[in-house]
């Protein structure tokens, strides 16, 4: 099977692209207004981009109506966002924190979740979230879509400062991932937690390289 999805029409009943590129990871992103309203919502379009200095990236659709999401307002006029991870037991908080709702709604009352006050960023972070990125606005690419819900605001932002909960981390110092189960998104309507682990080194390199990939620098 194949097909141009540009042109062509799906020959199958669920399109498959959300579906290929999976498990992706959550983008949970807490902002403020200039109102000094807290929004937060879920990002699966979501990514580190490099670790020197730490810099990431989320892409946001506009809404059908052509509005752009309050997210990306929000950085751009404020120059700060908050990534909360997401979890397993987070996840019916992280739903319900993806409903289109007005400026005016604090989406932490909304989802049931409390605001804790960042050091850096002016917007809160998620309490009960396990880890957090203080993230510094640094710019949006607009790239033009096919419909108005197909337009996407992809926002580059530096991560300024890191909240780990210390009982989160093992006695090596690493997060324990399978405990933290992060949650997932795997297309439709699924999702996924991480729930097992385990360890590859590149054979035939040198150490440096493999130092650099575990996490040390």
């Amino acid at each position: 099977m194949h097909y141009d999805p540009r042109s062509d029409t799906c020959p199958l009943p669920y399109a498959p692209f959300k579906s290929c590129t999976v498990p992706r990871p959550i983008g949970w992103l807490s902002t403020v207004s200039r109102d000094g309203v807290a929004n937060l919502a879920p990002y699966s379009q979501w990514q580190n981009l490099t670790f020197d200095p730490p810099m990431v990236m989320f892409a946001a659709n506009q809404l059908s109506n052509g509005q752009r999401k309050h997210t990306v307002i929000n950085a751009e006029e404020t120059g700060w966002f908050v990534w909360n991870m997401a979890t397993y037991d987070l996840r019916e908080a992280v739903n319900l924190s993806a409903m289109e709702v007005g400026p005016e709604v604090d989406e932490f009352v909304h989802a049931g979740v409390t605001a804790a006050p960042c050091v850096d960023a002016p917007g809160p972070r998620v309490l009960e979230s396990p880890a957090q990125f203080e993230c510094k606005y640094l710019s949006t690419h607009r790239l033009r879509g096919s419909s108005n819900h197909g337009w996407v605001d992809v926002v580059y932002g530096e991560v300024a400062r890191i909240h780990v909960k210390d009982d989160v981390v093992t006695s090596e110092g690493k997060l324990d991932i399978p405990r933290i189960r992060p949650l997932a998104r795997l297309g439709y309507y699924d999702y996924t937690s991480v729930t097992e682990t385990f360890e590859m080194k590149i054979p035939g390199t040198n150490d440096m390289t493999n130092v650099g990939l575990e996490g040390k620098q």
